[in-house]
């Protein structure tokens, strides 16, 4: 009997520990599904990081921004491939340059979905996934459950959303408050026994910068001081001599400022419906009779439009700082905040009034910079601060690290995850330069392409296409980027490292048609 038993026991033994081992992996799957963190990815439009008050800006109105920057983590020189919009999206969902992902420019190019995305690599590892607002690629969004999108740039005041499979629907209302409700709306009805993975897609702050009725006014008694560098002379600099982007002679006195609007026939003004037409025309013919009394010339029309074009970038980023609070208004109220990564970044960086510009796309600082924040509670430590170079390649390995999945081998950029949560993040190895390539040329602005790199220091920059010149700065010495360095005495030895440097990161990226413009460049 004993025998009997104690192989019966044996067997029911065995029998248990097979089954123990297919029913665990199942458990810790399904608890580690239950852990994974939610991830928000809010992404406005030229949105400068000198813009914002976690930023050092004592005159913006960004306490939600803030606070995603007071309670979790702040980049401070999170830099982009090519300072452009789609180009700039593009990259977030391939983790991949221009060159390789096909989206090079703001045209009317086809963004090929065929490629390894980051929404459909987070889907396939169970995630729930959702995009809201302005996706900007000129096609219809892929890998991801749900969408509500704006057509193209969309509109300020009663957009056009286009929704599943392929439907146009036209709100009442401004652009902001309608992304804001249609995120909440959608996390009130996703399925919640999955993670989910939502862009926050905001037209906010895009020319022409047209403020929310709530907003008109609320910098007027704001006296914006000139940049140090508002009149600058370019010298030394081609590009930037050439280039047309400047508040002076491109910003246009009726579609970017108001001044003179016919409320009827212009096109960004007669979707108004009669309320909103007639508070919106009420402020802005007290701003054209302003100017027009004044009859102002030379640098006083110059300044008074600097003024004018700060207080209506201004005013409409106070709508897209608004709903970001209700977001996260909205996280603390449902419980949600607790496990939920919020991420605020834009697609790139944005001149206000740096050498006399408005715009992006140069490798200078104002756009190569986008802000970048995170908020990750429990795990990333309030208050943090990265200066370390990341680029937005890493977005998307940053995001799939979060998540705990691997990055595929096609995405060429890398987790910063770990600089986020480390108490020596400095102990960590990371890059030291990082690449950058811009292309769109003539038009819009007339931005020469160009290529180059950056370190923590310095700056190195080949400009082609008919300008074809180098440009050299040491970034402690001349933060502002005004002074040349290129060929001057003692620069040698640092121009030969900084471009083999250049070439390493060519190789790197698999830029060929880079490397073929730099073998021919002129010393």
């Amino acid at each position: 009997m004993y025998t009997i038993l104690t192989r019966f026991e044996k067997l029911i033994l065995t029998a248990f520990s097979g089954l123990l081992a297919l029913v665990m992996p199942v458990t810790t799957t399904l608890g580690q599904t239950a852990q994974r963190p939610n991830i928000i990815f809010i992404f406005s439009d030229d949105h400068a990081y000198q813009g914002i008050g976690a930023y050092g800006n004592k005159i913006a109105k960004t306490p939600n921004i803030d606070r995603i920057a007071r309670e979790g983590a702040l980049l401070t020189n999170n830099l982009v491939t090519n300072s452009i919009c789609g180009p700039s999206r593009a990259t977030l969902l391939t983790g991949k340059y221009s060159h390789l992902n096909g989206y090079k420019r703001n045209d009317r190019t086809k963004f090929d979905t065929s490629q390894t995305l980051l929404s459909e690599t987070l889907r396939k590892n169970g995630y729930q996934t959702a995009w809201i607002g302005k996706m900007h690629l000129n096609s219809l969004p892929a890998g991801f459950d749900y969408w509500n999108v704006l057509p193209d740039q969309g509109h300020y005041y009663n957009p056009e959303f286009v929704g599943q499979p392929n439907d146009t629907t036209k709100y009442t209302g401004y652009v902001s408050d309608l992304i804001t409700q249609f995120a909440t709306g959608w996390l009130e009805k996703r399925d919640n026994d999955k993670p989910f993975f939502l862009i926050v897609g905001h037209k906010a702050t895009h020319r022409e910068w047209m403020p929310a009725l709530e907003d008109l006014g609320a910098y007027d008694d704001v006296t914006f001081p000139l940049p140090s560098t508002f009149y600058d002379d370019y010298k030394g600099r081609k590009a930037a001599a050439d280039q047309d982007m400047t508040i002076d002679k491109t910003m246009r006195m009726k579609l970017d400022l108001k001044v003179g609007v016919d409320y009827e026939k212009d096109f960004l003004y007669n979707r108004l419906n009669p309320e909103q037409k007639k508070v919106f025309k009420a402020y802005y013919d007290k701003v054209s009779k302003e100017v027009t009394d004044k009859n102002l010339t030379g640098k006083a029309l110059v300044e008074w439009k600097f003024q004018r074009y700060l207080r209506d970038y201004f005013s409409t980023a106070n709508s897209l700082d608004r709903n970001i609070g209700k977001l996260l208004d909205y996280l603390d109220k449902s419980g949600l905040s607790k496990n939920t990564v919020v991420i605020y970044a834009s697609d790139q960086g944005f001149y206000l009034g740096e050498h006399g510009w408005f715009d992006k796309r140069f490798i200078y600082e104002e756009s190569l910079k986008t802000p970048f924040l995170i908020r990750y509670p429990g795990v990333i430590k309030p208050g943090t601060k990265v200066s370390d170079l990341v680029v937005n390649i890493d977005w998307a390995p940053t995001v799939l690290n979060i998540a705990g999945v691997k990055t595929p081998a096609d995405m060429q950029g890398k987790s910063f995850f770990p600089l986020l949560k480390a108490d020596r993040a400095a102990q960590i190895p990371w890059r030291k330069e990082a690449y950058y390539h811009y292309y769109e040329f003539p038009q819009p602005h007339h931005v020469y392409p160009h290529f180059g790199l950056r370190t923590s220091r310095y700056k190195l920059a080949y400009f082609y296409g008919g300008a074809d010149s180098w440009e050299l700065y040491d970034l402690q010495k001349d933060p502002k980027e005004v002074s040349n360095l290129y060929g001057s005495k003692g620069t040698e030895a640092l121009i030969a490292d900084l471009k083999t440097k250049l070439k390493a990161l060519m190789n790197e990226y698999k830029d060929d048609e880079a490397l073929k413009i730099l073998a021919a460049a002129k010393p």
